[in-house]
């Protein structure tokens, strides 16, 4: 998610707060849970950071971390070690999505803000080479980018969630021929690529029904698949999404501070983890030191959080 400045975390915080004291929308949010998905484990990995936005392993025993400081200016892409070890590997304004591939990886920058409100075109998608240490920039020119995917054919697409229009946008591999990609899709945030269906699944953030949406890569002209889960959507905020290993989605629930699994094929939602404040994204552990049956989740806490499965 784009909110990343204190401002306005403090104004969801209020929002949730009112609405736990009136009551309202959060008996439908509580509507998600399922006795039969049982409630995961939390453990702290690390804290300390500033506002954490997204989260990728890079496969050689690093999880990278996309960072905003509090005062929502400036930003890093961050690697901690499985041995608790922190690097700093380039600095980035308002750094968000992260995807590894190979030894690269993508990441968003310029979702700030005021970039998103003022229509600022000074979004980018940067190539980190793993190896070398060295950023080179893939495309610019985006307005807000905030969730990234990359599809087979090597092409972005990017999310928006703030400003107009909040939609998604892709772009080809080389960086050009950057356009709309299914318009129907709005509040867009959480963006991820399912190999074994050819489907990008995407989450909305502030429109009044959240939505887990499918677009069919074989038919990206038809209307997307939708999954409507319960709750006001504002007070869900749903973030960053991933695929697991079993095929259903993992989405993080912003302000609800939940995560929650969907089943794309059944539309079932139940709720695996809650009180985690401002969580923003979710990713099962991959490469050396990483626990690859545990999601690994970010929040604007700067902390990151190990959840277990029971």
């Amino acid at each position: 998610m784009a909110i990343h400045h204190v401002v306005v975390k403090n104004a969801l915080a209020v929002g949730v707060a009112l609405m736990l004291v009136s009551g309202i929308g959060v008996a439908g949010a509580e509507e998600v849970a399922d006795a039969q998905c049982g409630r995961w484990a939390a453990s702290p990995v690390a804290s300390g950071f500033g506002v954490l936005e997204n989260l990728a392993f890079d496969g050689h025993g690093g999880l990278l971390l996309s960072e905003v400081p509090a005062s929502g200016s400036g930003g890093a892409l961050h690697r901690l070690g499985a041995d608790g070890s922190r690097e700093v590997l380039a600095q980035a304004s308002s750094p968000g999505g992260i995807v590894v591939s190979g030894d690269t990886a993508y990441f968003t920058t310029g979702g700030s803000l005021s970039s998103g409100l003022s229509g600022r075109a000074d979004g980018t998608i940067e190539a980190l080479d793993l190896a070398r240490g060295t950023v080179s920039t893939v495309v610019s020119g985006l307005t807000a980018p905030n969730g990234l995917a990359q599809l087979p054919d090597g092409s972005f697409v990017v999310s928006r969630d703030l400003g107009s229009p909040t939609t998604l946008t892709r772009v080809d591999g080389n960086g050009s021929g950057a356009k709309p990609f299914a318009t129907e899709l709005t509040s867009t945030n959480g963006i991820a690529y399912s190999a074994a269906r050819r489907k990008l699944f995407v989450s909305t953030t502030f429109d009044p029904t959240t939505t887990l949406a499918a677009i069919d890569l074989d038919r990206p002209d038809a209307a997307p698949g939708r999954i409507t889960l319960p709750g006001y959507g504002p007070l869900n905020a749903a973030d960053d999404l991933s695929v697991g290993p079993d095929g259903d989605i993992y989405l993080a629930l912003n302000a609800a501070g939940r995560i929650v699994r969907i089943d794309p094929d059944t539309a079932a939602v139940c709720v695996i983890a809650d009180g985690l404040p401002f969580a923003t994204s979710a990713r099962f552990g991959a490469g050396p030191g990483w626990d690859p049956r545990a999601l690994y989740v970010t929040g604007f806490t700067g902390a990151v959080t190990r959840l277990t499965q029971p």
